[in-house]
């Protein structure tokens, strides 16, 4: 053989491994849109990122997830999603409605599976529950909806009767919402409540110092991602005001939350990457009807209950799905 013809035969055999590596199938990569913190995520997450892993997908081995979150600042979340789609994502997976909202805003064409406390039809998410249509589906949740169940459970905690304080985000779009259907639910049992809106943490202070002035009885917490964000803030407040509180999340009440009454966000994740996997491997979210959350959880925390001088009712007791002791 040639020593010319021999040198080529050695290069074009370095090239096959190059070569075979190109025609590999590219890592789908999934794009994880949150209104939330990274911390604050983790509860939707770690069940999201376990469901998808049973479906064959395991984080940094075949796929790989490009993260956004907006720290509860819900106008950064269009800027975000457009990153997402500029890293040509396969799919996008965004677990509020604010991210949700944002995504499908974003794109037509890349499947989004989502997780929504309001509806999702009358967000135009879907078109409906069982035919969602277009490039969307996911797990429609019940957040601002608990409202009025929460006002009867801190009720029914409270030794004498007072105003309750209403917490709300002025700045998220479904407050109005909320304060309407809270204060119908106030009005119907003869409840005065106090609405206050908070939309910075520096005013989260004040509005403490202003319920502890009108001796609040206790306060509830509208749905929204910027209290979700500033968790530990409001617990030590509450704390340092001794003013009994019931939060949207579980979170809340193992940081030192006196009660919490929610949907099983273990659930919701779980369902999230069990329909993300799916789509990986080749469904379409206009095949996947929205599913319904129907596990709802109570956690009330004795240890807060003591420091406030509460004394737990034996049948709101007998209700809780986990007490802290």
């Amino acid at each position: 053989m040639k020593r010319r013809a021999f040198i080529t035969l050695l290069g074009g055999a370095s090239a096959w491994p190059l070569a075979a590596r190109a025609q590999q199938p590219a890592m789908p990569v999934i794009g994880y849109l949150s209104g939330r913190s990274a911390d604050t995520e983790e509860p939707i997450r770690r069940p999201f990122l376990k469901a998808l892993e049973e479906l064959g997908f395991a984080a940094g081995r075949n796929v790989e997830i490009e993260y956004r979150f907006s720290q509860g600042q819900d106008a950064r979340l269009p800027a975000l999603a457009a990153e997402l789609i500029s890293r040509k994502v396969t799919i996008l997976v965004a677990t509020d409605r604010p991210s949700a909202s944002a995504a499908k805003a974003a794109t037509a064409t890349i499947p989004i599976v989502f997780t929504s406390g309001f509806d999702p039809v009358q967000f135009g998410l879907v078109a409906s529950f069982n035919r969602p249509g277009g490039n969307a589906t996911g797990v429609s949740i019940l957040t601002t909806a608990l409202g009025p169940k929460r006002l009867g459970l801190l009720r029914e905690l409270l030794p004498k009767s007072g105003t309750i304080a209403f917490l709300v985000n002025p700045n998220s779009g479904m407050t109005p919402y909320q304060i309407q259907e809270m204060e119908a639910a106030a009005q119907a049992v003869g409840q005065p409540l106090l609405v206050v809106s908070v939309g910075t943490e520096e005013a989260v202070d004040k509005a403490f110092a202003t319920m502890a002035e009108r001796n609040v009885a206790a306060v509830l917490y509208g749905a929204t991602l910027f209290f979700q964000v500033i968790m530990d803030r409001l617990v030590a407040l509450a704390a340092r005001y001794r003013i009994p509180a019931l939060y949207e999340w579980r979170e809340f009440v193992t940081a030192g939350g006196l009660m919490s009454y929610s949907t099983d966000r273990n659930e919701v994740g779980r369902q999230a990457g069990i329909y993300a996997g799916r789509i990986l491997k080749g469904e379409k979210p206009a095949d996947l009807p929205v599913v319904q959350s129907s596990r709802f959880e109570l956690v009330i925390n004795l240890k807060t209950a003591k420091v406030l001088g509460l004394e737990i009712p034996p049948t709101l007791l007998a209700r809780a799905d986990e007490v802290i002791e």
